[in-house]
């Protein structure tokens, strides 16, 4: 049993459970739960590493024949810390990523992503990342970025007082190291020479992260993102490097009937009387392109523009508890909904509950009581009926009186 979230990371812990014990709690939670079906997605390498990046071209830059002295290092060290640039491809979490000076880099292609999908990812490409370290030895350069592979160990952590530490442990690790190895020893390079070198790897020259990022991009897409313009089957990404943040998003299900049916998002460019550009996503690329000119017929683009196998994506479908399942043919009672009653067992209801019903009311029973009216005679009018008339408040009784004066 494997706790503290990252199961591949140094924090997981196992558990001291003895094997017995532990075969014995999963007899008894095997019998105890109730099998359920259910479906695993599993995302490989070759899904989570489809847009990595491994196209590679080596530099041509010529380095002086000179071993590199103290000063040397001194200077490097001053001019190439706290440097930022952005990153020409994802660098992996970690150390392991070799530069050859005018060569190739180590790993490459499949072990390179192979990698980035083993230890994880510590920059994007087109991501600004930082110099913080600078290693010499012997025949290469060890450069950290973005804090390097080893967070920082701070012995106070391992002093405590009352069970209350004297320091807190820093963040985890999240940079990457790459190693520059010269042939023959390190030459007296400059700091300019240092980033010509790293160019691959991260690119130090004065621009933004959308102009970083387009340049890690294939050539067709490349020229479109510098003329503005939208390609079917490029990534959200992609679109915002060459157009920018849309005027106006908008969701919407496919089938307004069907509240289940997937839902696009529609990015809307232009204003009148310039072109309008509507742009629909699906599974996060560009699925139809619209352009709306004035005096023109509706330009539509659905067919994929820069070639290459689309993404591949998960098939499933979010389903809420009580929701009736869907046949095949889109029958929505193909299938009865979930109960937790019994088959064959009778919800109780009013009906069929003896003794149970509505709550009624008695109708009140006290009969009215109407003076009654004496006999007419023929000829004689009735008089009209006069109020009673209470006696006053302050009159005593009769009775009362002479019971009072007998007694005395």
């Amino acid at each position: 049993m494997v706790f503290a979230g990252d199961c591949m990371g140094p924090r997981a812990r196992r558990s001291q459970m003895s094997p017995v014990a532990g075969a014995l709690l999963c007899g008894v939670a095997f019998w105890a739960v109730p099998a359920v079906s259910a479906q695993v997605f599993t995302v490989g390498m070759k899904t989570a590493t489809a847009d990595v990046t491994t196209e590679f071209h080596p530099t041509r830059v010529e380095l002086p024949k000179e071993p590199l002295d103290v000063k040397g290092r001194q200077e490097l060290i001053r001019d190439l810390e706290s440097e930022q640039g952005f990153a020409h491809r994802e660098l992996p979490l970690g150390v392991g990523l070799q530069l050859i000076a005018n060569g190739n880099m180590s790993p490459s292609d499949q072990e390179y992503k192979r990698m980035l999908y083993e230890k994880g990812q510590s920059a994007a490409a087109g991501d600004r990342v930082e110099i913080t370290n600078l290693q010499f030895r012997g025949d290469r350069i060890i450069i950290d970025f973005n804090g390097g592979p080893y967070a920082k160990h701070r012995f106070l952590s391992h002093i405590s007082l009352n069970d209350m530490p004297l320091a807190q442990e820093g963040p985890i690790a999240t940079g990457c190291r790459v190693t520059l190895v010269f042939e023959g020893g390190v030459p007296e390079v400059t700091a300019a020479e240092v980033k010509a070198l790293l160019d691959p790897v991260v690119d130090f020259r004065a621009k933004s992260s959308a102009e970083a990022y387009a340049d890690t991009l294939p050539p067709k897409v490349r020229e479109a993102v510098a003329a503005h313009e939208i390609l079917v089957g490029m990534n959200r990404r992609m679109v915002l490097a060459s157009m920018g943040e849309p005027k106006t998003k908008e969701r919407e299900h496919t089938s307004e009937s069907d509240p289940d049916s997937p839902i696009y998002e529609e990015w809307i460019y232009g204003d009148p009387p310039q072109p309008i550009q509507f742009v629909r996503f699906k599974n996060g690329q560009v699925a139809r392109l619209e352009i709306a000119a004035i005096g023109k017929p509706i330009e539509v683009h659905d067919k994929n523009e820069i070639g290459g196998e689309p993404e591949p994506t998960l098939q499933a479908r979010t389903i809420v508890n009580g929701d009736p399942q869907i046949t095949a043919d889109g029958d929505r009672n193909g299938a009865a909904a979930p109960t937790l009653r019994k088959p064959g067992e009778v919800l109780d209801t009013i009906e069929n509950v003896p003794g149970m019903g509505k709550v009624k009311m008695p109708a009140d029973q006290t009969p009215t009581q109407t003076p009654a009216q004496p006999a007419q005679t023929s000829g004689q009018a009735q008089p009209s009926p006069t109020p009673a008339q209470n006696p006053p408040a302050s009159a005593p009784d009769a009775s009362k009186t002479q019971q009072l004066a007998s007694t005395r």
